[in-house]
């Protein structure tokens, strides 16, 4: 069989085209592994998001024991402070939560959380600060 050169033409763009749709596919594929991988990451959020974090904790445990109003008013300040300053939103969610927590202890609610409930949320919470290097710490309210 004699092949001619518009033959031979052929055979290398049926080469190159299924070359270059070998490599587009790869790059899809690779792609939607990294998509897939990242996207049940938590958020990273920075060392400086992190310390606030930890100093807004520490304030809420010891507002747990006192008066309500004092609570109250450290309550709304706080977290005005927190919405002005932490960049991360899915951390200041979690300290949000720790915050209303110490405020419901502090007025001995009944929705006060218990031991359990806050360790779940500092595990939580510790996710969002684990490439900062600081290490959250959410005592139990009220102790």
């Amino acid at each position: 069989m004699n092949t001619t050169p518009t033959t031979q033409n052929r055979k290398r763009n049926r080469l190159v085209i299924a070359a270059a749709t070998a490599v587009t596919a790869a790059a899809l594929v690779a792609g939607a592994a990294y998509w897939w991988q990242d996207r049940d990451e938590l958020s990273q959020a920075s060392a400086e998001d992190c310390r606030l974090a930890q100093r807004i904790i520490t304030e809420a445990e010891q507002i747990s024991t006192g008066p309500a109003p004092d609570a109250e008013k450290w309550w709304k300040e706080t977290g005005d402070e927190r919405r002005a300053q932490m960049k991360d939103g899915y951390l200041g969610a979690k300290v949000s939560q720790y915050e209303g927590w110490a405020l419901a202890t502090a007025k001995k609610s009944p929705e006060a959380p218990s031991a359990k409930d806050v360790k779940n949320l500092q595990e939580e919470a510790r996710g969002h600060c684990s490439d900062s290097g600081v290490t959250l710490s959410m005592p139990p309210l009220g102790s």
